[in-house]
């Protein structure tokens, strides 16, 4: 598929701009989703830094509230192992916060001692109780315990909602007890805040997705149109170029065919009948008795030769319509027709007083005798009417017969209609013709009456161009008169 140039012109306009439109997107939205990520982990290093703070302080606060019961376990004195437990475990229980917050003990061999949310529990062996990541969660928080206090993230059973999420816990060691002791916070609301986080990240990029293509569609669109517009006006331009060198080489065939006809008329065909009278006077200056017969032809063939330059010269530029103007040059068209018998001619003729110019008057002549001779040859019709009607910008031929018409394959394949076409369209005119297999035809022709200036092409014509041929003198035949 050829593709013309100024397809080429725009495609090398538009691929650059979606290249580096599609490129500078891309890299926009790279750069967000990494800052988008980088804010995420912010914030959610930010949340969990408060959460470790929490759980510390939380650890702290509890620590603070059973130190005078172990103060008075080591002196001994008031308080037994027994009754200091029972106080520890009192109090620890009643420190929670929140929906979840609570503080949970175990011993060093994995049994639960105190565990508020679920009291069925306590006096189990949990040792070896697994998360859903397989972690060994309390011999893990033993571990951490007895190492001096940690964190710890793992997966355990969450009462407000009733279902398993991550948790993370800070535990230390009660020395005095020899216990394990600690508490956690739910990282569930982590979770949630960094998922409406993510959704709004990925809502903005979209936002600037879609704010990119709108903005690249836009772009396109102006280019496509600045380009349609600057075409347009470039291939305007054009079209008056070349209409107006349509109108010039026209003109200057028009005046070539009218110089060359009158040359044809007045030189030639002079010369022709110039030497019939000569061999007209040579022949009653011979005897009777000398046989005539070569002469004769000879006459006959100058009269033929006479009879075909005056053809020639008429097909060129008809002297009709070089001495009396385009109307009576039509009406001379149909008067013949007429004068044939074998038409009813209906002619509706309009034309301005003054000439048109010599091209449209050409255009328009050949164009009524082209459909006349189709009319003839192959319409098979009764009936033929003309309408010419001018304003002062168009003139219109509207051309009908009650003929046999032709199908619309045949519209195209015409030589006549070809030539017909090929003139209007020449001068920048509008053809169309109407026609159905036994239903006649119409041919509409729309001229504009803008002539292209011919002085100089007139001028050129007639001086450098188009020689007149040379003409014998006339004075020959005067004296072969005398």
């Amino acid at each position: 598929m050829n593709i013309t140039l100024r397809a080429k012109i725009l495609l090398l306009t538009v691929l650059p701009l979606v290249a580096l439109t599609l490129t500078i997107t891309w890299i926009t939205q790279r750069q967000a989703k990494n800052l988008s990520e980088q804010q995420l982990d912010i914030v959610k290093g930010s949340m969990m830094e408060d959460k470790r703070r929490a759980l510390r302080d939380y650890v702290s606060l509890a620590m603070t509230s059973i130190t005078p019961i172990l103060e008075e376990l080591d002196e001994g004195v008031s308080m037994s192992r027994t009754r200091a437990e029972y106080e520890v475990k009192r109090i620890l229980s009643s420190l929670t916060y929140g929906p979840d917050g609570y503080f949970f003990a175990y011993g060093d061999d994995g049994v639960n001692i105190l565990l508020p949310v679920q009291p069925e529990l306590e006096g189990n062996d949990l040792i070896d109780v697994q998360d859903t990541n397989g972690k060994y969660v309390i011999r893990d928080l033993i571990r951490i315990a007895n190492n001096g206090g940690g964190f710890y993230h793992y997966i355990w059973h969450q009462p407000s909602i009733n279902k398993k999420t991550e948790k993370m816990s800070y535990v230390v060691r009660i020395p005095k007890l020899g216990w394990m002791m600690g508490t956690g916070l739910y990282l569930d609301d982590i979770e949630a805040e960094t998922r409406d986080l993510e959704d709004k990240v990925d809502a903005n990029v979209r936002r600037t997705f879609v704010a990119a293509s709108l903005l690249l569609a836009v772009t396109l669109a102006l280019v496509v149109i600045i380009v349609i517009i600057i075409n347009m006006h470039a291939t305007q331009l054009a079209d008056e170029r070349l209409k107006e060198l349509a109108h010039r080489s026209v003109a200057f065939q028009i005046i070539q065919r009218r110089t060359f006809a009158r040359e044809l008329h007045d030189g030639i065909n002079q010369l022709l009948v110039s030497a019939k009278l000569r061999l007209g006077l040579f022949k009653k200056k011979l005897p009777a008795d000398i046989p005539q017969e070569n002469l004769e032809k000879t006459e006959e063939l100058l009269n033929l030769t006479i009879q075909e330059v005056r053809r020639i010269s008429h097909n060129l530029r008809p002297i009709l319509l070089d001495d009396l103007g385009l109307k009576s040059a039509l009406h001379g068209l149909l008067d013949t027709l007429e004068e044939q018998g074998n038409h009813d001619v209906i002619r509706k003729i309009r034309l301005p007083e003054e000439r048109l110019p010599d091209a449209i008057e050409m255009t328009v002549y050949r164009l009524v005798q082209e459909a006349i001779t189709n009319i003839q040859k192959h319409a098979d019709a009764s009936r033929i009417k003309l309408i010419i009607n001018s304003t002062d910008k168009y003139i219109t031929v509207i051309i009908e017969d009650n003929g046999m018409g032709f199908s619309d394959s045949e519209k195209s394949s015409g030589i006549g209609m070809m030539n017909m076409r090929e003139r209007v369209e020449l001068l920048g005119g509008r053809f169309s013709v109407r026609s159905h297999p036994k239903q006649g035809t119409s041919i509409r022709a729309e001229l504009a009456l803008n002539p292209a200036p011919q002085t100089e092409l007139q001028t050129a014509a007639d001086s450098e161009l188009l020689p007149p041929l040379p003409l014998q003198p006339e004075a020959g035949i005067n004296a072969g008169e005398k």
